[in-house]
């Protein structure tokens, strides 16, 4: 069985337990904790920064990314940006952005990326306002931008919010939300981030809503993925535990064709998660 994740770029970090009759991916958060927060702060030593930065959108990654990193820097090094797109981003989001910082004692800044996307729509020849993958793309990027501009004067790190989950489907931006210095989230699948979420007491709204890369209004993760991520994550972890695609339908009861579509996701979305392929001439 062909390893699906020998190529991807992923801080091990934690243990799994597969029973006899399920799969059970819970997580020891105090464990995890404190390895992701050792994570932080060495990398930062090793990089002779000042710092970190992280675009909050209100979502769970992003939030879970923040309170690890404000608990390994201190609040006082780490630069919080929420970037939101007049019209589409949802004014329960600014809500909880402003809310989880005044928990953790920062401050935001906001920068509406709207005038921004329209220089961009109006300067590209025959811009195609209807492609939603391109226009989300530009979206995506855009913010990175802008994060990286806060970085390189402040010289601190872009910390990325990605998770598992989402860097083996391909349910990101490639140098966008996936262009970052490191990832604290990368090896830990969705499921588990809500449990690492309940741990570090990040508030219920932003635990339960939705997923969504907010790219346009109604958009969610899992409507885009056309699977639940309960359903997702087991798949994924018995793919990397080498399960036939058979077994992994037996085991946890989906129909075959859903697994055959997310191996072919992973597979689709490899070149994502390497860097760019060198040819060598010599």
């Amino acid at each position: 069985m062909q390893n699906y994740f020998s190529n991807s770029y992923l801080l091990q970090v934690q243990g799994f337990l597969v029973m006899k009759n399920s799969v059970n991916l819970n997580i020891n958060c105090s464990k995890i904790e404190k390895k992701i927060i050792e994570f932080i702060i060495k990398t930062n030593e090793n990089a002779g920064v000042n710092g970190a930065v992280i675009g909050l959108s209100g979502g769970i990654d992003s939030s879970v990314t923040l309170a690890l990193t404000v608990k390994a820097l201190g609040p006082e090094n780490v630069t919080v940006l929420t970037l939101p797109e007049r019209d589409i981003t949802l004014s329960s989001d600014i809500i909880d952005v402003m809310s989880l910082c005044k928990q953790l004692n920062l401050t935001c800044n906001t920068v509406d990326i709207t005038p921004i996307l329209h220089v961009i729509q109006n300067t590209i020849p025959l811009y195609d306002y209807d492609n939603r993958i391109s226009n989300g793309n530009v979206k995506a990027r855009t913010r990175m931008i802008i994060l990286y501009y806060y970085a390189n004067i402040l010289n601190k790190l872009v910390i990325g919010t990605s998770n598992k989950s989402e860097l083996l489907t391909g349910f990101f931006t490639k140098y966008g939300d996936g262009a970052v210095d490191i990832m604290p989230l990368g090896d830990l699948y969705k499921t588990q981030i809500r449990q690492l979420a309940q741990y570090l007491n990040i508030p219920k709204s932003i635990i339960d809503k939705p997923p969504s890369p907010g790219f346009f209004s109604g958009q969610t993760d899992e409507g885009e993925l056309g699977i639940d991520y309960s359903t997702l994550d087991l798949i994924l972890y018995l793919l990397e535990k080498d399960f036939t695609k058979k077994k992994i339908s037996e085991k946890i009861n989906v129909p075959i064709s859903k697994v055959e579509s997310i191996i072919n996701r992973v597979n689709a979305n490899e070149h994502k998660r390497r860097p760019p392929l060198i040819l060598r001439l010599s």
